[in-house]
């Protein structure tokens, strides 16, 4: 039976319909589920010369198979050996190349790698011939990177890494080049004092 209220109720069910459709779209828009979603990075290996461009997340997954060549592109290439690198540690250095693209949209962001995996072995060698590697680094847990992009300032990207607020920042300006891991967050090197983050 049709009433004067049938209008208005169907208004309402179609408004909450609609909201519960803008909602979830939002939802996954925020947690990179949409289908049209990917997350690209481009990396080259100072040291092995290598170049790797890889799409590590599409459609709502992560794809292993682009995994296992980052994971090969940030080997430890004394030893010649990998791990699984950390997936928050691609995701932050995604949302990084995000951030700068913003500020340099005419730059090509690839990360040129100074150090990724560090086996144990390599670690302590590196340690024993004064390299100043911690005892303990993140580079062995494979959730830490060393990185520079070239045209843009380590200082640019060492403040964005901060601001973050993700994990470790550490700066070391005579090599040119930025510590970021996903363990704690804390600093060396440099101080964020006076530092503002937008």
């Amino acid at each position: 039976m049709l009433t004067r209220r049938t209008p208005l109720l169907a208004v309402m069910v179609a408004v909450l319909v609609f909201c519960g459709v803008y909602l979830s779209a939002k939802g996954a828009e925020a947690n990179g589920l949409q289908n049209n979603y990917s997350r690209t990075l481009s990396f080259y290996n100072t040291h092995t010369h290598e170049e790797l461009e890889t799409t590590y997340w599409d459609s709502g997954r992560y794809d292993d198979a682009e995994q296992a060549k980052i994971n090969w592109e940030l080997r430890d290439h004394r030893a010649n050996s990998n791990t699984q690198m950390s997936r928050e540690l691609m995701n932050l250095l995604h949302e990084i190349k995000q951030k700068l693209e913003v500020k340099y949209p005419e730059q090509g962001i690839v990360f040129h790698i100074i150090s990724g995996y560090r086996s144990p072995k390599t670690n302590a060698m590196m340690r024993a011939n004064g390299g100043g590697q911690a005892k303990k680094s993140r580079h062995m847990h494979g959730d830490a990177i060393d990185i520079r992009v070239p045209g843009i300032p380590s200082e640019v990207i060492r403040n964005m890494a901060w601001c973050m607020q993700r994990g470790g920042v550490g700066y070391y300006k005579g090599s040119d080049f930025v510590h970021v891991d996903t363990d704690k967050v804390r600093h060396w090197n440099w101080s964020p004092t006076g530092q503002t983050c937008k």
